[in-house]
């Protein structure tokens, strides 16, 4: 069951979040105070929540942290006003961009995209207009260096807890599972000691499309940095075969 994850060198990945940790740390923040406010700050009885945790741990975020951030939440529940936004477009030679927003200012958040958009040669579209390109999918990365479990092993765990595809990269293994059983195949993971380098639900693109152009590459890439700049976004999917 292995195949091309997509998931482009894990230490490329792993710089990349510790110069963003600041902004994934204030990403997550946002995203327990959401999760506290709509189903309260136990775990055991917030999916949501456990959800959230499980994405904070995956990014290194101490426990305490964590903590603080639920505690914080519970007892400041009537002031948390966010609220997900998410925006669908193109990027240049029509790269599918997906653009997922945790705001309270919708109006800055939409000229914030939108401005991203143009200044990468590129154009919001209406809702729907690129999803149906891409499949909701719980995503599991695991680091080769870091798993003390042979490739085999660790497929037959994740697949024997609900997982559906199991891929092996040169240096990552990456676990697909359906959203709903996400966190079922996350918590055997984690009771099995295998340190996860990101757990989340995420949109998987069923095709890529290559960029020849250079042109077109640096509008792109543009597009891409300007929307990571943006401390509203949360997630941003496209489907450009890097």
């Amino acid at each position: 069951m292995s195949g091309h994850s997509k998931f482009a060198n894990i230490k490329h990945k792993k710089e990349k979040n510790d110069a963003a940790k600041g902004k994934i740390f204030t990403i997550i923040g946002r995203e327990i105070a959401v999760a506290v406010k709509e189903g309260g700050p136990d775990p055991n009885n917030n999916f949501k929540l456990a959800t959230v945790i499980a994405k904070a741990k995956a990014n290194n975020m101490p426990n305490d942290t964590i903590e603080r951030g639920i505690k914080k939440a519970a007892g400041d529940v009537g002031n948390v006003n966010y609220e997900y936004i998410t925006y669908e477009g193109y990027g240049p030679n029509g790269i599918a961009i997906i653009v997922d927003a945790l705001t309270d200012n919708k109006n800055r958040t939409a000229a914030n995209v939108r401005s991203a958009f143009t200044k990468g040669q590129g154009n919001i579209g209406t809702p729907g207009c690129v999803s149906f390109m891409f499949d909701k999918k719980g995503q599991i990365i695991i680091d080769r260096e870091e798993c003390e479990l042979e490739a085999d092993d660790l497929m037959m765990t994740a697949l024997d807890a609900g997982a559906e595809d199991f891929n092996e990269e040169e240096d990552s293994y990456e676990v697909l599972t359906d959203p709903d059983n996400f966190d079922a195949v996350r918590e055997a993971l984690e009771g099995a000691g295998i340190p996860m380098m990101s757990a989340e639900i995420t949109m998987i693109p069923q095709n890529y499309v290559a960029l020849t152009e250079e042109t077109a590459v640096k509008s792109l890439q543009r597009i891409l940095d300007l929307l990571d700049e943006d401390d509203d976004v949360q997630a941003v999917y496209h489907n450009w075969d890097e």
